[in-house]
């Protein structure tokens, strides 16, 4: 009978002990959990701190009692596991009940120790008033803290998935929210004019949103703390929620002489297998690899440790599989909107030096003459053959649908021709007949087949202005959102008879409110004989939320200078 250990219950080892059984009735499985459940939803935590998941019953995924009735599992709560010997394969095991040690022999050993909060060596960051939040105890922790003030000030220290949840959440209850993030966006999975529409949007709701800036110590005073940062500024909370990221919780498998990759994280293979064969691991404490190169990967998401730990349970069960590798689909809830990604963004394409277009499109959720359709973002990345390299998507409603297409679909290499002959639902409370997926896969194939050269927001500012001339084909009602400084406005109507208007011998870059005016309007300029046309991809609703959020000049018909309009007075 073979003997099962698995160090960490959760998303990964949790889900591979019930895969286990499923597959082996009479293994014997062991499953140890050093904190006080062996399988609770950690992505639902700040929710509930908000009162948004309103029962703390909810968040248990699994019980110690469901798991042995159901599956005949063995688990042992506030068990943790010292050292690993493996020549004896076996483990020493404190139990925190009675403070007794003892070990246990294993056939196999499957480590899924999940991932611990960064703890910076910062003054003053041992408080008690300096939370983090990775498990119910620091759930329960903060809910404390929370319920002890009817209202008051809180400072989120960092704006990765958890500290924007937390930002939410703790407004939800009534605080004043301020964000500190060090890089100079929120949410590194998102290149940085989707980032904008984030911190637009964040500072609409009242969050005070700082940006390239870092804690450089904490000063705990008599009811309150004060955050130090780096640049001098001082701001007193009530309550400080430190959320700068993970790193994997790795310590007992560098004790056991494992081999470990990058960030510390357990080097696996395809099988799961550590460099030692008898030793497992999954989830958030493992180096994998990307699934398009091959090239090692650090991942810590719920949903692909959920997989690892079902995959894993397969192959320690012999059944013939291999894991297929990460691509980085995630989502998040900020507020109103929805954010999500799929594959690698702009500056992970940069450092590997792959070479790739990128495309913006602007559409809505649903049919427009259908009411509720609000406006989507999406970001497409792709190869010089048209292959899907990643995607990020932006909206209030449908996010999730097309991410999931867009994911699909990068995980079985489809390219951007693919995108546009998907056929998806289409109901006017649902879609449109071309739905955003194939919208985005219309304006790329454009790209890559040449009907018309395209420019990205960024490259506006390296323009030679003498040589240049920045075309509006909006109607003027529309300029009165605001337009680009310098551009004449010709709306697309009347292009063709005011042609005279517009030197053939300069460049002619084109832009109108999402790109596909300006599209027509480079056809038509092209076709006139004008060689030296691009179209500003994304258009000025791609342009304008970074204009906003960068502080760039933005001109208004009712003015005669150029006036910098920041996120608070826009």
């Amino acid at each position: 009978m073979q003997k099962i250990l698995i160090v960490g219950g959760v998303a990964g080892g949790a889900s591979a002990a019930a895969r286990l059984r499923r597959l082996n009735e009479e293994a014997e499985i062991i499953v140890f959990e050093k904190g006080e459940y062996i399988s609770f939803a950690n992505c639902g935590l700040p929710y509930h701190v908000g009162k948004v998941i309103t029962e703390r019953q909810q968040l248990l995924v699994q019980t110690v009692e469901s798991m042995k009735n159901r599956f005949r599992i063995d688990v042992r709560v506030r068990s943790e596991v010292l050292c690993i010997d493996r020549q004896k394969k076996e483990v020493t095991v404190l139990n925190h009940v009675n403070g007794k040690t003892y070990t246990e022999n294993y056939d196999i050993l499957l480590l899924s120790p999940g991932a611990a909060p960064l703890r910076p060596p910062i003054p003053g960051i041992d408080s008690p008033r300096i939370f983090t939040l990775r498990n119910m105890a620091d759930m329960d922790a903060i809910i404390q803290a929370v319920d002890n003030k009817t209202c008051g000030e809180a400072v989120v220290i960092g704006g990765g998935f958890i500290g924007l949840e937390m930002a939410e959440n703790l407004h939800l209850r009534g605080f004043k929210v301020t964000l500190v993030e060090m890089a100079e966006q929120v949410m590194l999975n998102l290149d940085r004019e989707m980032a904008a529409i984030v911190h637009n949007h964040l500072r609409q709701k009242g969050v005070n949103l700082i940006l390239q800036d870092g804690v450089a110590a904490f000063n705990v005073q008599e009811n309150r703390t004060m955050a130090i940062l780096q640049s001098g500024k001082k701001i007193l909370a009530d309550l400080i929620i430190l959320a700068i990221g993970v790193k994997p919780d790795t310590q007992l498998a560098k004790d056991a002489g494992l081999e470990l990759g990058q960030k510390e994280a357990i080097k696996v293979n395809e099988y799961f297998q550590t460099s030692d064969p008898s030793i497992y691991a999954v989830g958030d404490a493992i180096e994998t690899f990307d699934f398009s190169t091959g090239q090692p990967a650090w991942l810590p998401l719920a949903g692909p440790a959920n997989r690892q730990g079902r995959l894993a349970a397969d192959i320690i069960a012999g059944r013939s599989t291999v894991y297929g590798g990460v691509q980085g689909t995630a989502i998040a809830k900020v507020f109103d909107l929805t954010v999500a990604s799929t594959g690698k963004n702009e500056k992970t394409l940069q450092s590997q030096g792959i070479k790739y277009f990128a495309s913006f499109t602007h559409t809505n959720s649903h049919a427009g003459y259908y009411p509720g359709a609000t406006p989507l973002t999406i970001k497409l990345l792709f190869g010089e053959q048209g292959e899907l390299l990643g995607a990020q998507v932006i909206g209030q409603d449908g996010v999730d649908k097309r991410i999931d297409v867009l994911a699909t679909a990068l995980r079985l290499k489809a390219n951007v021709d693919d995108l546009s002959g998907l056929e998806l639902a289409y109901a006017p409370p649902f879609s449109s007949a071309k739905d955003p997926v194939n919208i985005a896969g219309y304006v790329a194939g454009n790209i890559l087949r040449g009907d018309v050269e395209i420019i990205h927001w960024h490259q506006l500012a390296n323009l030679n202005r003498e040589d240049t001339v920045i075309l509006d084909v909006r109607e003027k009602a529309e300029q009165e959102a605001g337009f680009i400084p310098g551009s004449i406005n010709i709306p697309l109507g009347q292009l063709r008879k005011r042609l005279a208007e517009i030197p053939s011998d300069k460049e002619i870059i084109i832009y109108c409110q999402v790109g596909l005016r300006a599209y027509v309007a480079a056809r038509i300029l092209l076709q006139k004989g004008y060689t030296r046309v691009k179209n500003l991809s994304g258009g000025f609703k791609t342009w304008f939320p970074v204009a906003k959020d960068l502080n760039y000049p933005i001109s208004y018909p009712s003015h005669q200078e150029e006036i910098a309009v920041t996120a608070e007075n826009s």
